[in-house]
């Protein structure tokens, strides 16, 4: 299994709808250019074969009392594609990026 994580950009509304099928209902091209234009949100597509087959969304907010956090949104995983480690890919790399952040 050839595994390759990519995060999304502004520019990538397109990519986006091209994984629809990983998310609950249609990606909406709005909706998606939102998210993508907020520097505290974040979203990484697995490719597995170059055909998408997960992703994860992480929101990161700052409270009053605890600084700045990251949030696992969202986490989907075709079902073919369970069982392979994609999840856990990509939830290590959330962790990852907000470590870095």
């Amino acid at each position: 299994m050839n595994l390759e994580l990519r995060w999304m950009t502004s520019g990538d509304v397109a990519t986006i709808e091209a994984a629809s099928h990983l998310f609950d209902d249609d990606v909406v091209p709005e909706f998606t250019e939102k998210f993508l234009r907020q520097s505290n949100h974040h979203l990484c597509i697995a490719y597995v074969d170059e055909v998408p087959a997960g992703f994860v969304s992480g929101v990161e907010i700052t409270h009053p009392d605890k600084g700045t956090e990251m949030l696992l949104y969202e986490l989907g995983v075709d079902d073919a594609a369970r069982g392979q480690g994609v999840g856990t890919a990509l939830v290590a790399a959330l962790r990852d990026l907000a470590e870095g952040r």
